[in-house]
């Protein structure tokens, strides 16, 4: 069901910021999630228009009802941002001869998500083990457990920081084969014993891990971001954010290779590999949430904002 409350968006002023002197033109939030970005950003720029991705039919609902003062000014599209390409194809009529001056990518799952305990997101309601951001294609988390190999499931654990127990925990979990939130959390209990468990939810970066295999987050990423470059005129700006260190790295590493156009020259020395540079970045850092904001938004505390502006070549 629609909520126009879908949860509390992140950095909103530093995203509203980076965008406030943007040219006219569209931007593109592809990961529209409840409008909260979309309605900041139209509110501080009267000029704006913006064209809205999600594949979760919920968060299309929810800001659509949120967004319903200025839909003249918003397109809403049915879609991931790795296609980005396709949607700006489709809704050509919205965007005319403007152009796209800034992307905004939003990562993760939002507090939506978790909160609405049938979607299998969350450890703590007992529900159906789903997982996907769209629930209407694809394979479930409990269909993935269902014909996965101990190994497969060892390594992608490993890869999500679950180092020391991933052999215990996929051996349980291929063995358990769960089909709910509940009987995956009663495995991973199985498998580490109380002593050593850290802080937090012994199943946290299972579900983590499991979310991103089922959505393909890592090829949406990689495949995204090409995209959202490739989208943007020459002084658009791409914001990404991202929740956890593994996309962290990945967006770093974009960037820094637009950055350098990908030179292969030794450090220090003149590039003569002819590489061009697609983007310039104000701060190699990544921009935090204030702490008055975790205070108030706890989702923001692991919260990672790069930005980068596009050159021409």
């Amino acid at each position: 069901m629609a909520q126009v409350n879908y949860h509390e968006p992140v950095l909103v002023r530093e995203v509203v910021e980076l965008l406030a002197y943007a040219p006219a033109g569209v931007v593109v939030d592809a990961t529209l999630g409840g409008g909260g970005h979309t309605a900041a950003i139209l509110e501080r720029r009267g000029g704006m228009r913006l064209l809205g991705i999600d594949r979760d039919p919920d968060a299309r609902a929810a800001a659509a009802a949120r967004l319903r003062g200025v839909a003249d000014r918003v397109r809403i599209a049915e879609a991931t941002f790795d296609d980005l390409d396709g949607v700006i194809t489709t809704h050509q009529d919205f965007i005319g001869d403007a152009p796209i001056v800034g992307v905004l990518m939003d990562l993760g799952v939002s507090s939506h998500q978790f909160d609405e305990g049938v979607r299998g997101f969350s450890f703590r309601v007992d529900a159906p083990l789903d997982m996907r951001m769209d629930s209407t294609r694809g394979v479930t988390a409990a269909q993935y457990l269902a014909s996965v190999e101990v190994h497969d499931l060892a390594r992608l654990l490993r890869e999500h920081g679950e180092s020391r127990f991933a052999g215990a925990i996929a051996r349980a979990v291929v063995a358990a084969r769960p089909a709910t939130t509940f009987e995956l959390v009663a495995a991973v209990e199985r498998a580490v014993p109380p002593a050593a468990r850290r802080r937090g939810h012994v199943a946290t970066r299972v579900f983590q891990a499991l979310r991103v295999e089922v959505n393909d987050e890592p090829g949406q990423l990689a495949r995204g971001l090409v995209a959202a470059l490739d989208a943007l005129a020459v002084g658009g700006t791409l914001i990404v954010i991202s929740y956890h260190s593994g996309e962290d790295r990945a967006v770093k590493a974009f960037f820094d290779d637009a950055r350098t156009g990908g030179c292969t020259c030794p450090p220090g020395l003149p590039c003569v590999c002819g590489a061009v540079a697609r983007v310039t970045i104000a701060s190699r850092g990544a921009r935090l949430a204030t702490p008055e904001e975790v205070a108030r938004n706890p989702r923001a505390r692991s919260a990672r904002l790069r930005s980068a502006l596009k050159v021409a070549p």
